[in-house]
């Protein structure tokens, strides 16, 4: 698909819904705030999968900062999620949501999922943002909590975006990879690299969907307008990953 335009967010006659999808890691606001929320508006997302919101004191407030700037609103997660974050826009009517924590390993950080269900257009879907371990084999396990956690919102279609912290030929991105589309592998839009920004050569974040969801592209937004090489080397430490998707009606 290249860097061809995708498509805007709308609600077809049908009821079935596209959506914009954007997955970042955003490395607790350390970096230049102003350049990562002008990143996330040039995407006009309905949907942002934050990664590594902050965590500690006021986070509530830095979640609704970065929401407003953003011209999005909280939807769940932050501090009570370990880190992963949900924003959306009014486009969505939320059903219910839950912040799960998942097992700790002694010595490694907390991990956890921001999980919702919402309702855009007609389609009805769940929504699961992440962040995986750095430890080859508690990530593994978190996968399978994820998927999981994914079947437990018995929905009819789903969304998993995330900081895999794994290579597509590492054994637990192939296991998501197995179980949901891979968006930018499905097809292919914008730039594949996400790690690191000044050098980008690892693709270790993520959009995954349900299989029932039509993929229209998906990948990092470079050359998009208002999207700027210098926003996002500046904005944090991983480049945000845009992903269009079609979800049919309930």
């Amino acid at each position: 698909m290249g860097n061809t335009a995708l498509p805007d967010s709308r609600t077809e006659t049908d009821g079935s819904a596209v959506v914009r999808v954007l997955s970042y890691n955003v490395r607790s606001l350390r970096d230049d705030e102003d350049a990562l929320t002008r990143v996330v508006r040039a995407c006009a997302p309905d949907l942002v999968f934050v990664q590594e919101a902050p965590l500690f004191f006021r986070w509530r407030k830095h979640a609704a900062r970065l929401a407003k700037k953003s011209d999005m609103l909280v939807l769940t997660g932050g501090g009570s999620a370990a880190g992963p974050l949900l924003l959306c826009t009014l486009r969505s009517t939320v059903e219910r949501t839950e912040d799960v924590l998942l097992p700790r390993t002694p010595g490694l950080h907390r991990r956890g999922l921001a999980t919702a269900v919402v309702r855009i257009g007609g389609a009805r879907l769940g929504l699961i943002s992440c962040h995986l371990s750095l430890q080859a084999e508690e990530r593994y396990a978190q996968t399978g909590q994820l998927l999981d956690r994914l079947k437990a919102l018995d929905v009819p279609h789903g969304i998993v975006a995330g900081d895999i912290n794994e290579r597509p030929d590492g054994p637990s991105f192939r296991r998501l990879a197995g179980e949901l589309q891979d968006c930018r592998a499905v097809r292919p839009w914008g730039g594949e690299h996400t790690f690191t920004p000044a050098d980008p050569r690892r693709r270790i974040d993520a959009v995954f969907a349900t299989s029932g969801i039509e993929v229209l592209g998906c990948g990092v937004p470079t050359g998009l307008p208002g999207v700027t090489e210098e926003d996002l080397r500046a904005a944090t430490d991983h480049l945000p990953v845009l992903a269009a998707l079609r979800i049919p009606p309930a």
